[in-house]
């Protein structure tokens, strides 16, 4: 068993002391307020055990991050039906690049970009009563955690400069992929990404991943053939045009957002999350990418 504890005060000591710490987003003026110098891990083993570091308490916007809860959300109300909408190969481009759409005829290539997310939470506006109120109570359910919230003003800040996503929406919706007006789609994946909390609220969101769809009350979520099929989907898709460089570097499923967090799992072993605000050019955590790397070859861990 890896000393965990000690493996992530020394990771943290030596990426604490880097001096390029990358670029903080500000494209979504809320999250350029955010101080670059912040930076927390927290790991959660499959024994329950929690392992903390720095900033590991501080809420961030986990933005794209709330991805992959869309989509295990939808994937568990109907199926194998949501790939009829959708595909599930890595993009090869940014998260917020549009021409794939068009080439595609509004088909979204995975559902871990923006446009596929944007095709989630259509599909969840038909079976959630009250969209954005049931998706945050599906977040607090899987991590025993009613303080998860959504922050309000990073979803006013993303409505009111989110003009590429109104345009990805409405290209999808020209295609006929949306079945709800785009306005409504758009409020709901505005908030689904403003979604507020630390490293070690991630890791017992993530912890259903981890292990076979149940979540730490050991109430289970998803069958074992969606949660393989979700972290397959991480780990092609889960950092963009870089998902080659994190799974050759790292070696384990994840998903990053552009408020500086990253989320990745070894099924049956552990989850773990770093938030670090500083990005690199592709969007991506630049300490984050760089602490978990150290992770998994000062433990010897990974899926390879």
């Amino acid at each position: 068993m890896s000393d965990y504890k000690s493996i992530l005060n020394k990771i943290h000591g030596t990426i604490k002391a880097s001096s390029d710490k990358g670029k903080v987003a500000d494209y979504i003026p809320e999250l350029s307020k955010i101080d670059i110098n912040k930076l927390g891990i927290a790991l959660l083993d499959n024994e329950k055990n929690s392992y903390s570091v720095g900033d590991a308490q501080e809420k961030f916007s986990i933005q794209s991050i709330s991805k992959v809860l869309l989509l295990s959300l939808a994937f568990s109300k109907i199926g194998d039906a949501l790939w009829e909408r959708m595909d599930v190969e890595p993009s090869g481009d940014p998260f917020n690049h549009l021409s794939l759409l068009e080439l595609e005829n509004g088909i979204p290539r995975n559902p871990l970009i923006n446009a596929g997310a944007i095709v989630v939470c259509d599909i969840l506006l038909e079976h959630l009563e009250h969209p954005k109120a049931d998706f945050i109570n599906y977040i607090r359910a899987i991590s025993g955690d009613n303080t998860i919230d959504y922050d309000l003003n990073v979803a006013d800040s993303e409505k009111k400069t989110g003009f590429g996503n109104y345009a990805a929406a409405n290209l999808i919706k020209s295609y006929g992929n949306l079945n709800h007006d785009v306005d409504s789609v758009l409020d709901f994946y505005f908030h689904s990404c403003s979604v507020a909390m630390n490293c070690e609220q991630l890791v017992k969101v993530f912890y259903i991943f981890m292990n076979r769809g149940n979540c730490l009350q050991e109430n289970n979520y998803l069958n074992v053939s969606q949660v393989k099929r979700i972290n397959a989907i991480m780990l092609t898709c889960g950092f963009y045009d870089e998902a080659g460089e994190f799974a050759f570097e790292v070696g384990l499923p994840g998903k990053s957002g552009v408020g500086g967090g990253i989320v990745a799992l070894l099924p049956n072993q552990f989850c773990v999350a770093t938030w670090s605000p500083g990005l690199n050019e592709k969007g991506n955590s630049k300490l984050g990418m760089l602490a978990l790397e150290q992770l998994t070859t000062q433990t010897g861990l990974s899926i390879f």
